[in-house]
């Protein structure tokens, strides 16, 4: 019995659990290289190859490397109301995740963190002071969630902290976070704990070391 081809979302989808790039940057980077020519994605470069009915032709190589080449529709390009986590609730992208997850990940900075990653590990500066509050879950307990935001040189990202105490984090800290999750959230990238996750405190760093990560912080998202 033939096995079903996957679709091109699949395929998107897959790639960027595989070369561990965001969806929907990789979904931007293809109508950028449609327009332009070619566009770049982390260490993805997307170059277009011409077009065959309504048919666009993609390359996609990693340091000068072929991916894979493919075709997506010129509608699809277009769409503006594509939910990108739903592509990833598929049973093969999930066993993928899974795959990859068995390999020990070094530290992650913030800007290279993507929707689906697990077992991400993160040296970080806490930016501002944790804000806890009550809220009733879908299954009607109560949970008190503390949202925290931390970053490095590159970035910086909303730490969600689920029943999990955090008077002890305080503005200035740095921070280890090991085991953690990337979730997404009304379109906002989150890292959550999970059962497994740690906090650790690390020594403080060099003043100068701070002063970039509140550069970098006030002007990224």
């Amino acid at each position: 019995m033939n096995q079903k081809k996957p679709t091109i979302l699949e395929e998107l989808a897959f790639i960027s659990v595989k070369h561990r790039v965001y969806l929907g940057e990789l979904f931007k980077a293809l109508v950028s290289a449609r327009e332009n020519g070619k566009s770049r994605c982390m260490n993805l470069t997307i170059q277009y190859r011409g077009s065959i009915g309504s048919n666009v032709i993609f390359l996609i190589t990693e340091y000068s490397k072929v991916i894979v080449q493919f075709r997506v529709p010129e509608e699809l390009l277009s769409r503006k109301d594509i939910c990108f986590e739903s592509w990833m609730n598929n049973d093969k992208i999930r066993k993928q995740m899974y795959k990859q997850d068995c390999v020990p990940h070094v530290c992650t900075m913030v800007q290279d963190l993507r929707y689906g990653m697990k077992r991400v590990s993160v040296e970080a500066e806490v930016l501002e002071p944790a804000e806890s509050s009550s809220i009733r879950t879908r299954y009607g307990s109560s949970a008190v969630v503390t949202n925290v935001w931390i970053g490095d040189e590159t970035g910086k990202v909303k730490l969600c902290l689920w029943n999990e105490p955090a008077v002890s984090l305080i503005q200035g800290d740095m921070i280890q976070i090991k085991n953690a999750s990337v979730s997404m959230f009304r379109g906002e990238r989150q890292l959550l704990l999970g059962r497994s996750g740690t906090i650790n405190l690390l020594p403080s760093q060099p003043s100068e070391t701070k002063q970039q990560v509140a550069l970098i912080a006030k002007t990224t998202v």
